[in-house]
């Protein structure tokens, strides 16, 4: 007897056929998974993440740590200029100056400024030392007043200016100053703020400052 070859069964021939069919078929089939026409997106570079990172506000490190004087909003404080070393003394005052000139442009004309600094001034001496206290009885009643707690002969303005405070009728006074205490303590950077309002009396405006609180 001559012997066949086995012949494979008809159903696993049928199989592999259509399983090859297939495979051509998504062979040659585009890639569906990305828009036609659309870039792939890359990932971010370093450079743009840092770019994205959180910036920190710019707040100006005055030399305050005191503050006197009426109630109210100082300036607006708009950068952090430099300021010179704590107890530096008279050299470090011409710095300070310029600090707050440039942390706070000036907003008013020159001739109310000046007359503003001189009785913020004549104000903050009044105040600390006692000395003139009798110019401002509305500021420092007779009586009712408290005793200066500083000595008039270390007492020293290092910088000051003047500045609106919210609309036209309305001013402040900021003043860096420096003293010994009763306890000969000196200390330098002591910053107040007086503040004014513009009042009106026979057709003339004047500075009148507010009360402290």
């Amino acid at each position: 007897m001559t012997a066949h070859p086995t012949r494979p069964p008809r159903l696993l021939l049928v199989v592999t056929v259509v399983l090859a069919v297939v495979g051509i078929v998504l062979l040659t089939l585009p890639d569906r998974t990305t828009p036609p026409g659309a870039a792939v997106p890359e990932p971010p570079s370093q450079t743009a993440a840092a770019g994205r990172g959180t910036a920190s506000p710019a707040g100006p490190a005055g030399p305050a740590r005191e503050v006197s004087g009426a109630g109210g909003a100082g300036p607006p404080r708009t950068a952090s200029p430099p300021l010179p070393p704590q107890g530096e003394g008279p050299a470090g005052d011409a710095a300070v100056q310029r600090a707050l000139e440039e942390a706070w442009p000036a907003d008013l004309p020159a001739r109310e400024g000046r007359q503003l600094l001189a009785a913020g001034r004549a104000l903050l001496r009044a105040d600390a030392t006692g000395i003139g206290r009798a110019r401002w009885p509305a500021v420092f009643p007779a009586g009712r007043s408290p005793a200066p707690a500083f000595g008039a002969g270390s007492f020293r303005i290092q910088a000051a200016i003047a500045r609106r405070n919210g609309d036209y009728g309305r001013a402040v006074v900021h003043l860096v100053w420096a003293a010994a205490d009763r306890g000969g303590t000196f200390t330098d950077g002591r910053v107040t703020d007086w503040h004014f309002t513009r009042t009106s009396a026979k057709g003339a405006s004047r500075w009148t400052p507010q009360p402290r609180i």
